[in-house]
């Protein structure tokens, strides 16, 4: 069986031309090169380049395992999640396929909360980048670039899913090629072979020379793996764009086998390069941030400006996907009969812009939440969904358990990419997952509060879905039923 270079509207149901509340479904807009730049792109989060010199200062060098420990968790989740999507390619991805293999209840529940997590995070990275913007053009109020940046990407969305991904190819292409170049000028300056660097290059030696390896203990490593572990959020986006996709099998297997070595040079190495240029506890790290610091110990003019741009680049990209992400979950959810039904209709051009505007209607006012009343309100918002990422893993983790099955029963011949060593690693996954929501309570602060305020905002959602299943809304049937059209009949192939 080969796959062709077509896709349906989702579910199967042709749309009407030019009648913009057809409800035919999304279509083929995403191509091959904008399906491999949003993997690649998808794990560089601004995260990862203005959080990483506070897990610096909490583990030292040892900072390295805390990102090989999630870094290892993450490439074990997107195998599960690959498996399930390059056998089902949807938009729903993860809430869709526990909706089948776990219950309605299970797909309602974390497709909710999921869309809630990336809602908030467009007011977090509309504020980010208004930041960085108004400290360039003061003249603009910085709620004012958070209303223009929302507002160009919102129109971006709408245009058209291949606006989306063009967008977002151009945005991950900087990223890529950014950290590519910090890393390469970083490695020749730590072995002295950089000309004209101001970095001495002393090899590795200051990954022991400032109190050894691990100069707050091992349990820093533990410390260091809750600072880090929700800059890897984003991996998983590229299994929901599969199914608006030209060859969605492909495009899922292409990204679930190059996680490895995707999360190896950016993570691992960008911020390997970080502590063998500098000591861990140079102030210059926490003072200026962890690449601006290494940029200017090698001589790098302006660096700070440099990485500003790079970071406002990170920023729109997330929010650029954040809404995409969003707005794809509405939609599935929709056709479940699990939101409201204007969103799982499309325009002419496959776009769902119910769904589209329902998400950025809320993400305009988390930002008003931000301006107005940041410690209390968007405070709430922010630690409550601080958890939902590891929420999101575990159900994925589960889920696969069950789905392997329903696979090799059904479609065995879809089963392309498969999850090493299973159950053994599966089950192993959810241990880890579970130990890290675990000392998340048992490190107290704001880990603690998150995870409490993220179970409590969970437990409301999955109240409503079960009482909604008592109340026999929707149809369990119709649920079922539209669930397997979402799941199974989203790509025609032969």
């Amino acid at each position: 069986m080969t796959s062709q270079q077509t896709l349906t509207k989702e579910g199967g149901k042709p749309g009407i031309p030019g009648d913009p509340n057809s409800s035919g479904g999304l279509q083929a807009g995403l191509k091959n090169r904008h399906l491999s730049m949003i993997a690649i792109g998808g794990v560089i989060g601004a995260g990862l380049f203005v959080g990483s010199s506070s897990g610096i200062a909490a583990a030292g060098p040892a900072i390295l395992l805390s990102y090989a420990l999630v870094g290892a968790l993450v490439v074990f989740v997107m195998r599960m999640l690959g498996e399930m999507a390059a056998a089902n390619p949807t938009s729903g991805s993860f809430s869709a396929y526990a909706d089948r293999a776990l219950g309605r209840w299970a797909g309602f529940s974390i497709g909710w909360l999921y869309w809630f997590f990336w809602v908030v995070v467009l007011a977090v990275e509309a504020t980010a980048g208004a930041k960085i913007l108004e400290s360039w053009i003061p003249a603009v109020p910085q709620w004012g670039w958070a209303l223009i940046v929302m507002l160009v990407l919102t129109a971006t969305n709408l245009a058209s899913v291949s606006s989306y991904g063009e967008f977002e190819f151009w945005f991950a292409g900087i990223k890529v090629v950014a950290i590519s170049a910090f890393v390469l000028i970083g490695v020749l300056a730590v072995f002295g072979l950089l000309p004209g660097s101001d970095n001495p290059g002393a090899g590795f030696a200051h990954l022991t020379d400032a109190g050894g390896f691990m100069p707050n203990g091992a349990g820093a490593i533990l410390t260091g793996v809750l600072m880090v572990v929700f800059s890897f959020m984003g991996s998983e986006i590229v299994t929901l764009a599969a199914g608006e996709s030209e060859d969605p099998q492909r495009a899922v297997t292409k990204a679930t086998n190059s996680v490895i070595w995707r999360i190896g040079i950016f993570y691992l190495g960008s911020i390997f390069v970080v502590l063998t240029l500098l000591p861990w506890n140079d102030k210059s790290i926490v003072d200026k941030g962890s690449y601006v610091a290494a940029l200017d110990s090698i001589g790098i003019a302006h660096a700070g400006q440099i990485m500003n741009v790079i970071v406002l680049t990170a920023v729109l990209s997330c929010l650029n996907s954040g809404l995409y992400t969003a707005s794809r979950m509405a939609f599935s959810l929709g056709r479940r009969g699990d939101a409201p039904k204007a969103f799982a209709r499309t325009n002419s051009r496959g776009v769902p812009r119910a769904a589209i505007l329902g998400s950025v209607v809320f993400g305009f006012l988390a930002v008003f939440f931000n301006y107005k009343w940041p410690d209390t309100v968007f405070a709430f918002l922010l630690n409550s969904s601080g958890a939902v990422a590891l929420f999101v893993w575990l159900v994925i983790c589960v889920t696969q358990l069950r789905m392997r099955g329903i696979i090799l029963r059904e479609t065995p011949d879809k089963l392309v990419v498969r999850m090493w060593l299973f159950p053994y690693l599966t089950w192993l996954t959810i241990a880890m997952i579970l130990f890290v929501l675990g000392y998340m309570i048992y490190d107290g602060g704001d880990p603690r509060e998150q995870v409490l305020l993220s179970l409590l905002v969970a437990a409301v959602v999955i109240a409503i879905a079960v009482g909604r299943e008592k109340l026999g809304r929707g149809g369990a049937v119709n649920s079922a039923d539209a669930t397997q059209s979402d799941v199974k009949d989203s790509v025609t192939r032969s």
